[in-house]
């Protein structure tokens, strides 16, 4: 679906005034592709079949970011992209939000297959299995200097 969102141009906002309404943020979001509302923010993720594919997608939306003066929070890991976009001046949402979010929607996603998109689930799973089996806890090692890493090896 083409927006024209997507054909506007990012305004800064200097700060000091309202985030827009529900009412009219919710008839901007018709005009998105698979975005929802997050705490206030507008928040999507992406799947792809590999770290390269994701990567490349970050890369794509970063350029248009630095060409609006505009910039989500981004989150990566292996096959996943998650974006949370709000102007932070004004902890809300603007109009800014929605042109931003309707040009990430024109970017091709590279690498996303319908497997990728149902193996994200399983992936954010997994690594939260492993980072339960990794990630310390209490039974992990604590090395307090060099010489107590140099005797786990």
């Amino acid at each position: 679906m083409a927006s024209d969102l997507a054909s506007k141009t990012c305004t800064p906002c200097r700060g000091g005034v309202p985030p827009l309404s529900m009412d009219v943020a919710s008839r901007l979001m018709e005009q998105l592709e698979g975005w929802t509302f997050e705490q206030g923010h507008l928040a999507k993720s992406y799947h792809f079949s590999d770290f390269a594919g994701a990567l490349e997608f970050v890369n794509r939306i970063g350029a248009i970011c630095e060409q609006q003066g505009h910039h989500p929070d981004v989150y990566m890991t292996w096959g996943k992209v998650s974006l949370e976009v709000w102007t932070h001046k004004i902890d809300g949402l603007t109009e800014s939000d929605f042109i931003l979010a309707a040009k990430f929607d024109e970017v091709p996603v590279p690498n996303q297959s319908k497997t990728a998109a149902a193996a994200g689930e399983d992936a954010d799973e997994a690594e939260d299995g492993a980072a339960e089996e990794f990630g310390g806890g209490e039974e992990a090692e604590d090395f307090e200097s060099e010489e107590d890493f140099d005797e786990a090896d």
